[in-house]
């Protein structure tokens, strides 16, 4: 899996995003600007309020313009997956050449080809949907997914 700036920027402005727990009047967490989120990720202006128009066509980001605007969080941090993330910003998880892994046709002698991508994809879903923006806020990852970092062989080129 090839992670693009996008996804990466994205979900570094997410976890920027999860930081600011004042909360005004309204009961969500006061905006931030896209400019303090730019300049706190060392992410391109421009750029980010590209991936934060598309992070709040997704539900995932909210926002306010004005004196007084900036980007919060829609949802709990804790309600966000990574995955969710890289859907807003890039599409699906895993797919190949454009399509759905599900939605390949190989014939009949290439049925493991079919079934191997829609097991690269499962896997991806197994780590990306279950770490949230909350997590990475926390510096802690959920067990399962923090076991597998450990492995001296995840750490290994190959």
């Amino acid at each position: 899996m090839r992670t693009t700036a996008k996804v990466d920027y994205g979900v570094r402005a997410a976890i920027a995003l999860a930081g600011q727990q004042t909360v005004d009047g309204s009961g969500r967490p006061r905006p931030m600007k896209g400019q303090a989120v730019a300049e706190a990720q060392g992410i391109p202006v421009k750029f980010l309020e590209s991936i934060l128009a598309d992070l709040k066509r997704a539900g995932i980001v909210g926002s306010q313009r004005g004196s007084d605007g900036g980007y919060w969080l829609a949802r709990p941090a804790g309600d966000v997956s990574v995955a969710d993330i890289i859907r807003a910003v890039e599409g699906p998880l895993a797919d190949v050449r454009g399509t759905r892994p599900e939605a390949l046709d190989y014939g009949d002698d290439l049925q493991a080809l079919q079934r191997m991508w829609v097991a690269v994809r499962a896997n991806l879903r197994a780590v990306l949907e279950e770490v949230t923006v909350a997590d990475l806020r926390s510096g802690h990852l959920p067990p399962a997914v923090e076991a597998m970092a450990a492995d001296p062989d995840a750490w290994a080129r190959h």
